[in-house]
């Protein structure tokens, strides 16, 4: 966002509602920040018209739709010419299993989350699709042993 929003304490507390959970009603989102419903909605439509407030989704069980294995991966690539970087980001960005993709200062190069539904197809991902791209100098993956907290 180019212009800064200016966002008071109401703003603030109709955001960490909404965070965790997006389907409130306007009269029960009113209620819990302490206002009527026709400025709770004014504010929540500011919000959204100046991009503060993005969008709403639903969160999916990953085992429920066949991608239970989650696996976190860096990746290091001895690229540094902007065509070949780039071909990299938009290809891993296009794959349906890479669910978060993020370019970091330093090493490693990307930091991935994968998710798949085993172990067999997450091998089948890393050396057939990551791998084997031009570019990739290194991964590694990690297992989550126990997530202990998620985003909301």
């Amino acid at each position: 966002m180019g212009n800064e929003v200016h966002l008071d304490a109401i703003d603030r507390d109709i955001l960490f509602h909404l965070e965790r959970d997006g389907r409130l009603t306007n009269v029960e989102l009113a209620k819990r920040v302490g206002l009527t419903p026709p400025p709770c909605l004014r504010r929540v439509k500011r919000l959204e018209e100046t991009g503060v407030l993005s969008g709403y989704r639903a969160v999916i069980d990953p085992a429920a739709v066949g991608r239970g294995l989650e696996v976190l991966v860096d990746v290091e690539v001895y690229a540094t010419d902007r065509k070949t970087v780039e071909a990299f980001e938009e290809t891993v960005a296009s794959y349906e299993e890479v669910v978060e993709f993020r370019r970091l200062f330093g090493r490693p190069d990307y930091f991935l989350r994968v998710a798949v539904a085993d172990h067999a197809a997450y091998e089948a991902f890393l050396t057939g699709r990551l791998t084997g791209l031009p570019g990739v100098l290194r991964t590694e993956s990690h297992l989550t042993m126990k997530q202990i907290k998620a985003a909301p």
